[in-house]
Parts: C-alpha cells; structure tokens; sequence
C-alpha cells in the first residue's frame, strides 16, 4: 500500500476499483474531460443520484470502473462534504481516502492536511495517462459547500439562497452553457401517523427528553423493514447482506448511539408502540434518555399479510460527543485501574488517532480483529500516526451501545482486562465508529 502526500500520484490496476472514505462524510464525484468540465448534470455522481455510466456511490463507498465511464471522460474527482451540512470539516474527524483493486488489496491510502473552516474537500482524482489511469492526491478545499464545488465544474445547482463565500483553495472554469438544473436538497420521508405524539408522550411521562423524526433514519427504517417483508421474516440483514445499521450509514447517517426495535404482527403505529411498552427491554431502549432522533418504517408481507416493522433510534454523530465518549471510556478505565492500584492513563492523541483510524477501517472494511486485511498490526498503526513508545497494547469491541457497557465487556473478558491493568501501559487513546453490520466498533490502543 503506498501513502500519498498532496500532488503525489501513482498508476492504478486494471479493473474495477473501490474508493471508500470512512467516518460521517457524503462522497461525491465529478466526471470530466481534460477540460475539468462535466457534460452535463449526469456527470456528478452524489447521494441524491448514486450512479453513473462506471460508477456507483453506496454510502461512503464509491465504486469505480475507469474504462467504462462515459465516452470522452478522462478524469474522475472525489470530493467529501460533512454527512452533517453544517458541521465544518476542521470540527470532524480527519478524512483518509482508501482505494481498494479488484483482488480486495489496499493500494492507496491518502489523508491530506486537517482541514479549518472548508465545507468540503476535493481529495483525489483519478485520470487517464495514455492506455492507463492513475490516482493523484489533491486535498483541494471550499468553503462554499458541494454547491460550490458543482458550480465551478459546471454544473448548475438550485440553492434557496446565492452562497457569498468563494472557494478557498478549489479551481474555477469558465463555464460555457449551463447544463439543466439540479436541487441537492433530500425530500423528506412520509411518517407513520401518530407515531411520533405516542412516542414522546411515553417519553416525557419517564423523564426522558422527546425525539424529533428524522429522514434519513425513517428512510434507513423502511428500507428495513421492507426488505423484512420480502424475506418473509425478522432478521439484522436482507437478503442484499446490508444491516440496517450499514442501511444507515450508507443513507448518510452518522450516529453517536443507535436503538432498534425489528417487530412483526401490529397492524399500526399505536399496535407497534403498545408492543415495544409490553416488553422490559423494548421499553427501556424506546425510552432510552441518550436518544433525540427517531425513524419507523414498516412493510407488509404481501403473501401472509403480516407487517414488519423497523423502528431506529439514535443520537447523531458531533465532534464533543466523539470526544465525551472517549472521555467516558478513559474515566472507566482508570476507575478500574484505581481499584488495582494503578496509576492513571493520559490520553495521547497519537494513539488516539490510530484507535479512532482503526475503528473507522474495521467499518469500512467489514472487518473485525485486531490485524487488518493488509496484515498491519497495533503497534504498525501506532508507529504510523507517529508514536514512538515502545510497548503497545490494543482492546476492540463491536456491538455494546454505551462507555460503561464496553469497558465492562472488556473487564470481564482476561485477555482485555490484563491490558486494562497492566502496570507498564501510562498512555491510552480512544476509537469509535458506527456502522457496519454490529452497528458500533470501539478500540483501546495502550502505550508505555
């Protein structure tokens, strides 16, 4: 695997290629010819249109067929804005492009300088030298949004309002005729009626705070349970594989915390949430205090008539959330350490960004174990965010909803706990993603 700097290139395999950029970005692409100009709005491949003659945009991950993109495009842009339109890129996670070849192996990681006040980030191009292609590393800012950046490739976007800002390191084309218009804005979901005045009247008689819908949750919620009425059945994934926490995901959702309740046989919302009130453990999640956004979504089987029903619950993903669950996480594990004893561990934020980079691959690669696809180790991802100590140490976890839920996991697995209290270990960093098919990946990275 080669790992590029700003400007750097390097040639690219025949066949199809895959371009993910894990953590809570939409991708986007630009197809051009030599001129850096799209043909025409088909050419900007973005979550609202996920295809294009070569290419395929699922969630974080676009799919690439460079020989197969329209006739005369000779190169292919990437660029990602915040999942969360008004988050800045600097208050987020740094963004690392992966390009995966055709035999699944790694073959380009790049992650440009930590952006400050830009809303979106052009991060690499793939282009046409002579009978090949290769990928060159940009890191290009703007900081007047995707609408920016489709403007001065040529396309024309309808926006409420004329943005002021102008683009902060981006290119500008003179453009000649526009191509038709294109609103970027995602309609938002019908709701099941009623649901939502049931749910928070039951809310605020417990003393937790209300919920408010949410399309991109109630879109990942039907699509759920539609694909529950297809298979005839409940189950965490359809036929297509997808969970409905990577059904989220890809929607474009990032999430700090997640609930879900999968249910078949009520015939309403009033049904539904009368069932989830019957049940301990439903109850307690549709009540939960650490949720503020909801989505339902519900289908019917049309061979036996019984409607299934997917109900998402969530917190969305912030920089100071990230960072309170690391907090969190550290406070436990220390607590633990003082039972024992032992001094605390300070937070580094060299281990900090190899845990948070390991949790991102661990979704973006559909994997789970502490040595990636390309054979690295905890002590390689360490040495390659910068650190320099000499004993290193790592916990992952997937699945557990909360702090206290994972560092109790890990507290009463040996192996994990022997980490936890071993006395040489003085530093400690902290990551966390959501996603992927167990819906949270969570990582201790230790140092000494």
């Amino acid at each position: 695997m080669s790992e590029l700097t700003p400007g750097g290139n390097l040639p690219l395999p025949d066949g199809t290629l895959t371009i993910r950029v894990p953590g809570p970005f939409d991708v986007s692409a630009l197809i051009t010819d030599d001129t850096g100009k799209v043909r025409g709005d088909t050419d900007f491949v973005f979550y609202n249109q996920p295809t294009a003659p070569g290419a395929r945009l699922a969630g974080e991950t676009l799919t690439v067929d460079p020989p197969a993109l329209r006739a005369g495009a000779t190169r292919l842009t990437v660029a990602i804005s915040p999942a969360d339109p008004d988050t800045p890129l600097g208050h987020l996670p740094a963004p690392t492009l992966l390009v995966t070849g055709a035999a699944g192996r790694t073959i380009v990681r790049f992650t440009p300088p930590r952006p400050q006040r830009e809303t979106v980030l052009l991060l690499a191009e793939l282009y046409r030298k002579g009978a090949g292609w290769k990928v060159r590393a940009l890191g290009q800012g703007y900081a007047d949004g995707l609408a920016g950046v489709a403007r001065d490739f040529g396309v024309d976007v309808l926006e409420e309002e004329t943005p002021t800002a102008a683009p902060l390191k981006g290119r500008g084309e003179l453009r000649d005729e526009p191509p038709p218009a294109r609103t970027l804005t995602t309609p938002p979901a019908p709701t099941p009626n009623g649901f939502l005045g049931l749910v928070n009247s039951t809310r605020t008689a417990t003393g937790s705070p209300t919920v408010s819908l949410n399309p991109r949750l109630t879109a990942a919620a039907q699509a759920h349970a539609t694909a529950m009425a297809a298979q005839g059945r409940l189950a965490s994934e359809g036929t297509d594989g997808l969970s409905v926490y990577q059904r989220l995901t890809a929607g474009g959702y990032a999430y700090l915390t997640i609930g879900e309740h999968l249910v078949s046989g009520p015939r309403t919302p009033a049904e539904f949430v009368d069932y989830c009130l019957s049940d301990q453990q439903a109850r307690q999640t549709l009540c939960a205090p650490t949720y503020s956004e909801a989505g339902l979504g519900h289908a019917t089987d049309p061979r036996s008539g019984t409607v299934f029903w997917t109900a998402l619950w969530a917190h969305p993903f912030s920089p100071g959330g990230l960072r309170q669950t690391a907090t969190d996480v550290i406070a436990l594990t220390n607590a633990e350490r003082a039972g024992a004893g032992l001094p605390p561990l300070s937070p580094d934020p060299l281990l900090t960004n190899a845990a948070q980079a390991h949790s991102a691959d661990m979704v973006a690669r559909a994997f789970y174990a502490h040595t990636s696809p390309d054979g690295g180790e905890p002590w390689h991802r360490a040495a390659a965010a910068g650190s320099t100590r000499r004993s290193i140490g790592e916990n992952i976890a997937c699945g557990q909803r909360s702090a206290a839920e994972v560092v109790r996991g890990w507290m009463n697995s040996p192996g994990h706990r022997a980490n936890i209290l071993k006395p040489g270990f003085t530093h400690i960093g902290i990551g966390f993603v959501g996603g992927g098919s167990a819906g949270t990946y969570w990582t201790q990275l230790f140092g000494g």
